[in-house]
């Protein structure tokens, strides 16, 4: 896959654009090159920022040029591999039940399936991490089967709980707090999805696949007083 443009973003940044499409292929090619570059311990980098289809590299102007920076980058190579980078799936519990799911109804009006058949086609998709963003380990899953695929709420609500799952367009995500949003919830999930005070960060990274499945309102209330006493290892979510 080749590059379609690098670009200067300011005097201390550029960015690296591929194909301007929300697609896995091209969205495991931008993570490729992070890591190329995180590799290279290139002197001057700063930081890089991966999103669908784009990198941003910030780097220091005194200790490398944005030439030199651009020129390292166009020698990079890529071959899109047939299997996934990661072979690591995590699965995620989710109590779909009215409780936690504040816009089932709604979904199941618009979707016109049945809220069994919402939960099936969810839970059996195993999606893709494009991207962490909007907050601290909001994931960014993808794609959903068309069967789910609905618009945002036209007026966000002012607070979405932690660990509501949402849809939205064609892809789902993980709300890892309390905080306003638009999407669609459709269940919600006892596991913590960042961890700011151990250090630990964010439980999902992009490239991770994410498989979710259905638990009961009791079994969802036995996780999350495992989790908040310290007793559930977050390591037997991981599937190799």
């Amino acid at each position: 896959m080749e590059l379609i443009d690098v670009i200067r973003y300011g005097d201390s940044a550029l960015l690296v654009q591929f194909e301007q499409k929300v697609e896995v292929r091209i969205n495991r090619a931008v993570h490729a090159l992070n890591q190329w570059l995180l590799q290279q311990e290139i002197i001057g980098v700063q930081g890089t920022i991966p999103a669908y289809c784009s990198l941003t590299v910030c780097f220091d102007p005194t200790l490398i040029s944005f030439a030199e920076m651009s020129q390292r980058i166009v020698s990079w190579s890529y071959e899109d591999p047939s299997t996934p980078e990661t072979n690591r799936v995590v699965r995620i519990p989710v109590c779909y039940e009215e409780e936690y799911a504040m816009d089932m109804s709604w979904v199941e009006h618009y979707t016109r399936r049945t809220k069994q058949e919402i939960i099936d086609d969810h839970t059996h998709a195993i999606y893709h991490t494009y991207m962490i963003g909007f907050l601290p380990g909001f994931p960014y899953l993808g794609k959903l089967p068309e069967t789910l695929q609905v618009p945002r709420h036209s007026e966000p609500r002012l607070k979405v709980p932690r660990g509501a799952v949402g849809l939205a367009g064609d892809q789902t995500g993980i709300y890892p707090c309390a905080a306003p949003g638009g999407w669609q919830i459709i269940g919600q999930t006892p596991i913590p999805l960042f961890d700011g005070v151990s250090g630990k960060g964010a439980l999902l990274q992009a490239g991770d696949r994410v498989q979710f499945f259905a638990v009961s309102p009791q079994v969802y209330r036995m996780i999350a007083r495992d989790i908040e006493s310290g007793n559930f290892n977050l390591k037997s979510l991981y599937v190799w």
